[in-house]
């Protein structure tokens, strides 16, 4: 057993050099044109990749590149982006709906502000290539359940463990504003919610609290979960708060207000309605998803493919995720086609970009490595065929994720090409 063990960690050791080794030899992604993530896009682009990073991203005739002295990926005719990043996911906690034991994303309790997404998340989720295959190669996992959901962290789509995966550790705080009105299923309608403002109360009471442990002496006994408060009540966290309604995104930006702490509001479907209050605080939406009905009866049926354009026609910064938790771990791969939703209703397509990108890598604290194709950013990207906001001509050729290149498929795709090898037919894609 011992000279098993001996030979194995050979292997690795050697493996690792190998490894090593590859990553000096650079790489160059030539003729594409680069959109940069940040509302810019650049002809005639070239990138150079070495040892994990963007060496260089810029104009081909700029670069005094040598073509001799790299690895070569013509990218003529082909468009390269930035990895997507999906914020607010219970990917990698998730895996099949139907089967409790594997559904690990909701913790039992109102107050749970020391539950961490990190230690929870599976790398060898089945979900994850299908997901990645269409650009999304970083996300924002996060824990729900209660009021105070807990810590999320930022993950790569690939890794052999979550220490291996993880960018970002318990990058924001997360929480559920209650809710005005309730749903009455014996008379099948909504009236409003009875226990609203007793709700809001302990949730100030919570903080008070909270406020008191941190800001005190060493306590007697330690309390974990006002522990966790900490770096939020200290401005190092963001709370991220899903509210929808007007009336609770304003009594979220309150909270905000009355503890001097800095928020994100999450959903945001009725936040139009108080562009004014957002911008004056300098609050930033993260909306759920364009593709849904309208939320609130007399509201327009295409407001949710306008809302981006709206948010960012009154100067709010917006990022853009999918629907709710419930499937906000498999539907995470139409993530670049809801910002293609967003800019066929009137936002600039760089911009609608902008939002699964540079937007997002700023709410979740990532921006200074990742959410754009720059020079000394982390080499995590991929080159598209086509449009990649547009579900009919998105397909993925390469994709690199921290400078290690992948194969864009996924045990889908390998069951597709399996049946169209066994009968004999071509599946356009």
């Amino acid at each position: 057993m011992t000279r098993y063990i001996k030979q194995l960690l050979t292997i690795a050791f050697l493996l690792h050099i190998v490894a090593t080794h590859a990553q000096q030899v650079p790489v160059a992604i030539s003729g594409g044109r680069i959109h940069v993530g940040d509302g810019t896009v650049i002809e005639n682009g070239l990138v150079i990749i070495q040892n994990g990073s963007i060496q260089y991203a810029g104009p081909m005739k700029e670069s005094g590149y040598d073509a001799n002295t790299a690895s070569l990926i013509d990218a003529t005719g082909k468009d390269i982006y930035p990895g997507f990043i999906g914020m607010g996911s219970t990917i990698g906690l998730n895996e099949i709906t139907a089967v409790r034991s594997t559904r690990d994303a909701y913790e039992v309790g109102v107050y749970n502000p020391n539950i961490r997404s990190l230690i929870a998340y599976n790398t060898d989720s089945k979900v994850i290539p299908t997901v990645r295959t269409n650009g999304v190669l970083l996300a924002q996992v996060v824990p729900y359940g209660g009021v105070i959901g807990g810590q999320s962290s930022v993950f790569k789509m690939s890794g052999w463990n979550w220490e291996d995966a993880a960018i970002a550790t318990d990058d924001n705080m997360h929480m559920s504003w209650p809710s005005v009105y309730n749903y009455d299923y014996e008379k099948n309608t909504y009236g409003p919610n009875a226990q609203y403002r007793s709700e809001v109360e302990d949730i100030y009471t919570f903080f008070a609290e909270a406020r008191s442990y941190c800001n005190g002496n060493a306590p007697r006994e330690h309390n974990l979960r006002f522990e966790a408060m900490r770096k939020v009540l200290n401005g190092k966290q963001k709370l991220f708060i899903s509210a929808n309604s007007a009336k609770q995104i304003i009594g979220a930006v309150a909270l905000s207000d009355s503890f001097h702490i800095k928020i994100v509001i999450r959903g945001g479907r009725q936040s139009y309605r108080v562009t004014e209050l957002l911008k004056e605080r300098n609050i930033p939406v993260l909306l759920e998803a364009t593709h849904e009905l309208p939320s609130y009866d007399g509201d327009p049926v295409d407001l949710p493919y306008k809302l981006p354009a709206m948010l960012h026609d009154a100067g709010i910064m917006c990022g853009l995720s999918v629907c709710n938790e419930g499937d906000s771990y498999w539907n995470l791969r139409n993530l670049p086609f809801q910002a293609g939703t967003a800019a066929a209703y009137g936002l600039n397509r760089e911009e609608a970009l902008k939002m699964i990108t540079l937007n997002n890598a700023m709410l979740a604290g990532i921006d200074e490595k990742y959410g754009t194709i720059k020079t000394g950013k982390s080499a995590t990207l991929f080159i598209s065929d086509g449009d990649a906001l547009d579900m009919g001509t998105n397909r993925l050729s390469i994709m690199f994720i921290a400078g290690e290149r992948l194969k864009p498929d996924n045990w889908q795709s390998e069951l597709s090409n399996k049946y169209e090898l066994k009968y004999n037919i071509q599946i356009h894609r």
